[in-house]
């Protein structure tokens, strides 16, 4: 039978990559996905451009807070994975309420027409930030949640409002917390391509504090191979964790950047630290090794030069986004 897969925040940067690894050429046959998302700042249509003549792939614009149009779409569907989401840290310490609601109000409105309408699979996209910071060690999944930030604790909230669902009423969730994220088509107030367009606009580079904040690296397409593998083949009402393999301080990151870019080290420029800026992360992601077989492919210097690269010819997509950052 076809999989009919609800995807959320399909037009976001990690929502959209899964959307073309299921439909693109090494996809899998016979999927159909209907991608909903708000397009808000951070969406855009233009990252779907390489599926978006698929027949499988429909697309609604809509709020993951509307409950008509989410029961609408849940009723059409065997799965849901849930990418939608309010997700700039900086943007969360400047006013919550938005996080707030499309993150926890956001998911229940979806679990809840799940429930009602016999939806097979809820896979729940989070992040490791909702650990909080690690002074040494990888959090495991069944560690305490210490979310820092309003974003991180309004994942936080909601992972835990899907795994009382699956408590609760026996739906099928699965939730997945990953590091961060880097590739192509990411908006640029995330801190690659930031750093990035900075750069090659002739910038300085903006480094919070002391630069020596510890952050493991995942490129998009590991991430949605492995939300693919917890899709098919994880357990109901289980976390994994999803880690890259790479843990860089900010200031590594950034001179890795400088040389990718030919650019000097005087180019950074050390700036007052974030509120409550969690000093370290890490996840131990053996379980979804062990149970799944996911290991990440990509080789973090390779794909950080493609990574650049692809935002030295792509100047026209970033170009107006940046400048409203």
């Amino acid at each position: 039978m076809t999989p009919r897969i609800l995807v959320t925040g399909g037009a976001g940067f990690i929502g959209s990559a899964y959307v073309r690894a299921l439909l693109g050429p090494s996809g899998r046959p016979g999927v159909a996905i209907t991608v909903l998302d708000k397009l808000t700042y951070a969406g855009s249509l233009a990252r779907l451009d390489p599926v978006r003549g698929h027949p499988g792939l429909t697309f609604v614009q809509g709020d993951v807070c509307d409950v008509r149009t989410v029961r609408r779409l849940a009723a059409g569907h065997d799965e849901i994975v849930h990418f939608a989401a309010e997700s700039h840290v900086d943007r969360s310490i400047e006013d919550g309420s938005g996080f707030t609601r499309t993150n926890v109000l956001g998911t229940q409105t979806l679990l809840d027409a799940a429930q009602r309408h016999g939806v097979r699979t809820f896979v729940q996209i989070s992040t490791d930030e909702v650990y909080g910071s690690i002074p040494e060690g990888a959090a495991r999944e069944e560690d305490q949640l210490r979310p820092s930030s309003p974003y991180a604790a309004s994942k936080a909230a909601a992972d835990l409002v899907a795994l009382a669902h699956h408590r609760t009423h026996g739906l099928d969730v699965r939730v997945t917390r990953c590091s961060n994220n880097f590739g192509p088509f990411q908006h640029p107030e995330k801190v690659v391509p930031r750093f990035v367009a900075t750069l090659l606009t002739g910038g300085n580079l903006p480094v919070y504090g002391d630069g020596r904040q510890v952050r493991d690296w995942l490129h998009v397409d590991d991430h949605v191979r492995a939300v693919e593998l917890v899709r098919t083949a994880g357990r109901p009402g289980e976390t994994y964790n999803i880690g890259g393999g790479t843990s860089l301080t900010n200031l590594e990151l950034a001179h890795r950047l400088l040389t990718r870019c030919g650019a000097a080290p005087e180019r950074i420029t050390h700036v007052t630290d974030r509120k409550g800026h969690d000093r370290r992360y890490a996840v131990d992601d053996s379980k979804i090794t062990a149970e799944l077989g996911y290991r990440p492919r990509a080789d973090f210097e390779q794909e950080l030069g493609a990574t650049v690269d692809w935002y030295r010819s792509h100047r026209s997509w970033w170009g107006p986004l940046l400048a409203a950052v």
